[in-house]
């Protein structure tokens, strides 16, 4: 999710581009997106907050799907492992990619009150993080940044 998800917007379009842009990555990779990810996946871009896999089980069943515990777990792992669906570990539950696909290391901005998360670039941080690995001689693999506060809204800025 980007900043404007601490902002007023027209969500819509946060759902409509995040589909087009994994279902082009997916065609263009050949990846199946079953009805299955393509359903976990529009959970997930249904709210800027992070949800558990039980909550992503809820609404499957609230669909109408008979949906145990593996089924979303296997679509999640599949989002995760392609791009298109990060791991926030501080909460235990996915986001959306704001960025589906593209090689990059998010930065999850999270409240702490209404537990909306957004995701942001973190080149700059990236940079510093990496030549002090490297000076360290530690290799780098991957990084993800966490980092709790409160939104505009729950802060009262957004006034």
């Amino acid at each position: 999710m980007h900043a404007s998800t601490f902002h007023d917007h027209d969500h819509n379009h946060c759902i409509e581009d995040g589909l087009a842009a994994v279902e082009a990555r997916c065609a263009a990779a050949r990846l199946k997106l079953t009805a299955q990810r393509r359903r976990v996946l529009e959970i997930l871009l249904t709210g800027h907050k992070a949800l558990g896999a039980y909550e992503i089980l809820d609404v499957l069943r609230a669909d109408g799907h008979a949906a145990q515990p593996p089924v979303a777990y296997r679509a999640l792992d599949f989002l995760v492992k392609h791009g298109f669906a990060h791991k926030v570990e501080r909460l235990n539950a996915f986001v959306a990619c704001a960025h589906p696909g593209e090689d990059h290391a998010p930065v999850f901005l999270i409240c702490r009150t209404c537990k909306s998360v957004a995701e942001t670039p973190s080149d700059g941080m990236r940079d510093v993080l990496k030549q002090t690995a490297n000076e360290m001689g530690f290799a780098l693999q991957a990084t993800a940044i966490e980092a709790v506060g409160e939104c505009p809204i729950c802060s009262g800025a957004a006034e």
